[in-house]
């Protein structure tokens, strides 16, 4: 197996490592952390395939410029980020736990009780960098739900393995997985 993937994602290449996250698998390594390039390219992208809604929300970390992007361009004032802890300023913060491909251990995803108050009767897009076993999303939706607000759209840059093969999501392009 070669040690790199070839992407091709809103008309800009990157080569990704290949990294063994478990005994039987490796993904190639995305992550737009630093790469304004490719965040301001997919987010335009991304921004033309959304429908109208109220707010934008992400997880904590790697979605954030991803979603500041999108919502520059479709001139949002604000966007929401569902933090991996709770915070000493979040007042009656709404909590749920997720384990997704990348951390392999139960994480908490945590939405600040004033943006809960915020987005209740609202629609909202939850926005990531990569979509693959749907467990950070699925996590978001239900604080987002538990808040009274409506997902009207989930997006990310990637669908990576079976991702692909869903009909909820908008993404850019396909990633797959590595089995070893």
């Amino acid at each position: 197996m070669d040690n790199t993937y070839k992407l091709n994602v809103a008309g800009l290449r990157r080569e990704l490592p290949i990294i063994q996250i478990a005994p039987n698998l490796a993904i190639a390594s995305f992550v737009i952390l630093g790469d304004c390039e490719l965040v301001t390219a997919a987010a335009g992208e991304l921004a033309k395939k959304l429908p109208e809604v109220d707010y934008l929300i992400t997880a904590e970390a790697k979605g954030i410029p991803l979603v500041n992007e999108i919502s520059r361009l479709l001139n949002k004032s604000k966007y929401i980020v569902a933090r991996k802890s709770i915070k000493p300023y979040m007042d009656e913060p709404l909590v749920d736990e997720v384990v997704s491909i990348t951390t392999q251990k139960p994480q908490v995803l945590c939405l600040d009780g004033k943006d809960a108050e915020m987005i209740k009767g609202k629609t909202v897009a939850l926005i990531d960098d990569v979509i693959s076993t749907g467990e950070s999303l699925d996590a978001i939706t239900r604080l987002v739900e538990k808040a009274g607000a409506k997902v009207a759209a989930k997006a990310a840059i990637l669908a990576e393995g079976d991702a692909a093969k869903r009909e909820d999501i908008i993404f850019l392009e396909e990633l797959p997985l590595f089995p070893l």
